[in-house]
């Protein structure tokens, strides 16, 4: 028997809504024609736009307008209230806008309106080379055509598919819960829609910045206006006996995440060597497809660097409550056919091996290149690398943090979208990288949000309950916070966003007292 189909929220907004239904800043779900609608008052205009985010659906009129934008609670994805247009990673697809009439005390939605207007950039580079095709160098590809860019754009990448939805990696997909064809980011036919040559499986090999080429192993010479390096991180390898073996498995790449899938399709146990996000996501998902997981990691508490201590304890115990065995304070000195064996003796049996021990900036290109790099591609607060013309984007890319100053290099997927953005607005004669980091993390449904930056603290302020899963953690150091960690409270981060783009720190003390 068919389901029915759930009929559609909120009133019907082609027969329209009062005036005074509206509130200032806050969205109204309704419906045209069968669609989910939002209505959002600013002054005197409302605009009327698609009510769910293009990146996984998540319901717009439960996140948050900012100025002239609507933020998504799920994965803080930010959309131009008036063109529609998906100004904020991780979505890349514009909501669709509508027309809207207000006559007689009344406001009604009559039909889709067009998309936004074509943009004429301040500048515009001879041609532009993007070096990787991770989420970074592809977010800056796509923002260039969006930002009115005519000329060539090359899109250079060594990993097929090309650009895929990285944290479904070791989330959804590697669960078993995503399919196939959701992981990569864009087909073919969209790059050649847009005129991106994309040239996949020749990767570059040299950088000349004197001359502005880029060689590729083929000995390809590509010539560029401007070149922005995207060449992300590469995952730690182990160098103990036995990290060779064809049981004992990376995860960074696409080929990373099927070759765990094929493997566990035969497993029993599976071994988790590193307490990373990468790990304790795999671990997750391996024990979702019912496999016996134990993860060994030489920390204490697991995330306690990032979280810090009592969080960390939290999130452990989540593990353990789904069948996860720890062993903390522990590494891995061996591997053999069918176990892991730590440095205290112990052996724990193991049919697959996932190793998820961080990961380090691929640097080697802007090295030769003679491009000052520390720790990463040191570049300034408009993505520009210490040769002129260049920039870089995403893992690799050491930035001045905007609220601190010091020189940072983050490691997480929306930053590197974003950041992607922020460079072909850049090069493009834009202004400079202003957007508050955030990642999340999903461990058996309970979704952990972070936003801001705490290399360090001196204090935690924590609102609501760690053992509920409905908290909100402040992360200050000399009476500032820095970042911000909520579960279950999703507006919370949303405000929190939005406070430290604004340099609001008045804003952020009131979330503190909430």
């Amino acid at each position: 028997m068919a389901s029915e189909s759930k009929p559609p929220s909120g009133p019907d907004l082609e027969q329209g809504v009062a005036w005074e239904e509206l509130t200032e800043g806050e969205p109204l779900l309704g419906h045209e024609g069968g669609q989910p609608v939002l209505l959002v008052r600013r002054g005197e205009e409302v605009f009327a736009t698609g009510a769910k985010c293009t990146h996984y659906g998540g319901p717009l009129a439960e996140g948050l307008v900012v100025g002239g934008t609507v933020r998504c609670p799920w994965h803080h994805a930010c959309f131009d209230l008036r063109t529609g247009e998906a100004v904020g990673a991780p979505a890349l697809d514009p909501i669709p806008c509508y027309e809207v009439e207000r006559r007689a005390g009344r406001v009604t939605v009559r039909g889709r309106r067009e998309g936004a207007p074509r943009r004429s950039p301040a500048k515009a580079p001879g041609a532009v080379v993007i070096v990787g095709a991770g989420p970074a160098g592809a977010a800056c590809a796509e923002a260039l055509r969006r930002e009115g860019y005519d000329g060539p754009v090359t899109l250079v990448g060594d990993e097929p598919p090309g650009p895929v939805d990285r944290p479904n990696l070791s989330k959804d997909y590697l669960a078993g819960e995503a399919k196939e064809e959701w992981i990569p980011l864009r087909g073919e036919q969209f790059y050649a829609d847009h005129r991106i040559d994309f040239l996949l499986g020749d990767p570059a090999a040299a950088l000349d910045p004197a001359a502005h080429t880029v060689t590729l192993e083929s000995g390809r010479r590509l010539d560029y206006g401007a070149v922005v390096l995207a060449t992300g991180a590469e995952p730690r390898r182990l160098s103990i006996p036995g990290a060779d073996r064809p049981h004992v498995h990376l995860l960074r790449t696409f080929a990373d995440s099927r070759a765990i899938v094929e493997r566990a399709a035969g497993a029993g146990r599976a071994v988790v060597i590193g307490a990373s996000f990468i790990g304790l996501e795999a671990a997750a998902s391996l024990r979702h497809r019912g496999l016996e997981v134990d993860v060994a990691a030489p920390e204490e508490v697991p995330l306690a660097r990032v979280f810090g201590g009592e969080i960390g304890a939290a999130v452990r115990r989540l593990h353990e409550e789904h069948g996860v065995r720890f062993h903390l304070g522990r590494s891995a000195q061996a591997i053999a056919e069918d176990a892991v064996e730590l440095d205290d003796g112990t052996r724990l049996e193991a049919d697959l091996v996932v190793v998820g021990v961080g990961v380090v900036p691929r640097v080697a290109l802007a090295e030769a290149a003679g491009l000052e790099v520390e720790g990463g591609i040191v570049v300034d607060d408009h993505l520009r690398a210490s040769a002129p013309d260049v920039y870089a984007a995403g893992d690799v890319a050491r930035h001045p943090d905007p609220r601190t100053g010091d020189l940072v290099r983050i490691e997480h997927f929306v930053v590197a979208e974003r950041q992607g953005q922020a460079a072909a607005r850049a090069l493009l004669g834009g202004g400079p990288y202003r957007d508050v980091p955030f990642f999340w993390s999903r461990h058996y449904g309970v979704t952990y949000r972070y936003v801001g930056h705490a290399a360090s603290w001196d204090r935690i302020e924590t609102r609501g309950s760690l053992a509920d899963r409905d908290f909100a953690a402040f992360y200050l150091e000399g009476g500032k916070v820095l970042a911000v960690v909520t579960v279950g409270r999703a507006l919370v981060s949303l405000r929190a966003e939005a406070a430290m783009e604004a340099g609001d720190d008045r804003g952020l003390e009131a979330l503190l007292g909430d």
